[in-house]
């Protein structure tokens, strides 16, 4: 058989095969479809069934619902009609009470329209006989009706003035002894919940020194140590037979106090010389600075003030180094803000306001010796510039009765004050006169030209002033020596002498690099 037959035998063979293979899948998937329709059928009419018994059970659940709700509105509209019915019969037996009592109403109608009709008579009867008693007593009295009446009013009028008068003089009599024993009462208790001290200040300081032989190096070769101690502090030191101390005296107290702070520094340091001295004044000068702020809050926080201005916090700690007659103004400032608080709050005013004033009264005096003017003025002026309120300026305006007080908390604070600086032991009025006479000779020396600083030492029996070496020669110091001396004695008055040292100096200063 040649390979060309061979081929197309195969071929055939395939094709045969293949025709097979297809009418065989053809015949087989046919008989799948039959029987997939067939079960399809089946599912159909089957859910079909279903449905037909699911319709037929809502309908008679429906039909049953139906009769349900029927039955209930059945119901509901019988228990209504009745009711209504209950309401009908009600509101009928309300309308025969009603018509009872129109008939009733009717009746005492007519009865009263006759009563009214009798008393009409019996007024036009009253009316004559009053008309006839009238002219009677006109007749009788020879006035007329107005005539009596003016004078029934004039005596009912005089009879009332009287006794008015009798009453008004017995309520001022009784407010008067009332407000007195009311005055005394708050008063004596202000004064008894504020207690302050009674010690007078002091001119002088005591410092303890280690040894007594501190108080060579303290004087220094020549005493140049002392005297630049002094011309530095503008205090006088006393160093005499007092073992291991030495007094500060002077009548400046924020200068007493750099002063002793300096020098317990310088002790404490063991470096004492004239350099080294003015480097401890300057310290001590800041150190007092904190001071005088710590005070100034203190003071704040004891009379548990807020929102006072940090500025007028500082002057109120200068206050602590200034006195009045020999009081300091701080301890008398915060005095006058409780004794004013105590007194509102038993008055019923305002107590924040009364210690608050209190506290600022006197603030003029922390700066009364740099501007001129009263410390009243003075302290007006400070409260205004730092935003404080015209009634706590009012206040402090009328507390030396500089204008007419007008508010309760002025009075209080008046009072106050009064009754601080009254207290026995509160002021002593030679320190007052001691200090403005010191005051008055540094104020005299400060008026020269050419002078720099100057220090009233001793209780004011030395004047030292330093001059400015540029503007005043040696010669110079001479005359302005003299000069200081005649206006002391045309100005003022004192007691023996006073010593005027004017001190000038030259200084060069270079530094090694």
């Amino acid at each position: 058989m040649s390979p060309i037959i061979a081929i197309i035998l195969i071929i055939v063979a395939l094709a045969i095969g293949t025709a097979a293979g297809f009418l065989y899948r053809q015949n087989v998937t046919e008989k799948k479809i039959g029987r997939t329709e067939e079960y399809a059928n089946n599912l159909l009419a089957e859910a079909t069934h279903k449905a037909e018994e699911k319709k037929k059970e809502a309908i008679l659940e429906a039909k049953e619902e139906v009769i349900r709700l029927r039955s209930e509105l059945d119901k509901e509209v019988r228990d209504r009609r009745s009711e209504v019915s209950k309401q009908e019969r009600r509101l009928n037996q309300r309308e025969e009470t009603l018509d009872k009592k129109l008939d009733n109403l009717e009746a005492r109608e007519e009865s009263l329209n006759e009563k009214y009709k009798e008393a009409e008579r019996i007024e036009a009867e009253a009316q004559k006989l009053h008309d006839q008693q009238q002219s009677e007593l006109e007749r009788i009295s020879n006035m007329t009706m107005e005539e009596a009446k003016d004078v029934l009013i004039s005596r009912i009028q005089k009879d009332a003035y009287h006794d008015a008068a009798v009453m008004v003089r017995d309520i001022e009599s009784r407010a008067k002894e009332e407000a007195d024993k009311k005055a005394r009462n708050i008063i004596s208790l202000a004064i008894q919940k504020c207690a302050a001290d009674q010690v007078a200040e002091t001119t002088v300081s005591v410092v303890a020194l280690p040894n007594d032989d501190m108080k060579g190096r303290i004087i220094g070769r020549e005493g140049r140590n002392i005297r630049a101690l002094e011309t530095a502090t503008g205090v006088d030191l006393i160093i005499d037979d007092t073992p291991e101390a030495v007094i500060i005296s002077g009548f400046d107290p924020v200068r007493r106090e750099v002063a002793r702070i300096a020098l317990e520094k310088l002790i404490m340091d063991g470096r004492i010389h004239p350099a080294r001295i003015e480097e401890m004044v300057e310290k001590a000068r800041r150190e007092v600075d904190n001071q005088i702020r710590e005070a100034g809050e203190q003071a704040i926080f004891e009379t548990n003030l807020h929102g006072i201005h940090h500025e007028l916090v500082k002057l109120l700690g200068r206050m602590r180094y200034r006195t009045s007659y020999g009081q300091n103004v701080l301890r008398h400032s915060i005095e006058v803000s409780h004794l004013a608080g105590v007194m509102a709050a038993e008055l019923g005013a305002d107590v924040t306001l009364a210690k608050r004033a209190g506290l600022l009264h006197d603030i003029g005096k922390s700066i009364d010796h740099e501007v001129e003017g009263t410390h009243v003025t003075i302290g007006a002026e400070l409260a205004k510039k730092y935003h404080e309120s015209d009634a706590v300026v009012h206040c402090i305006m009328a507390h030396h009765n500089d204008v007419e007080p007008t508010t309760v908390e002025a009075v209080l604070v008046q009072a106050a004050d009064a009754i601080s600086a009254a207290r026995p032991g509160a002021r002593r009025e030679s320190i007052e006169n001691y200090i403005k006479r010191l005051e008055k000779l540094e104020e005299i020396a400060d008026s020269f030209e050419g002078v720099d600083k100057s220090f009233a030492i001793q209780s004011g029996r030395e004047v030292r002033i330093m001059v400015k070496p540029e503007d005043v020669n040696d010669a110079g110091t001479l005359i302005l020596a003299k000069e200081i001396v005649k206006r002391i004695e045309n100005e003022m008055e004192y007691p023996g002498q006073i010593k005027v040292s004017v001190i000038r100096e030259t200084r060069s200063v270079e530094f090694a690099k």
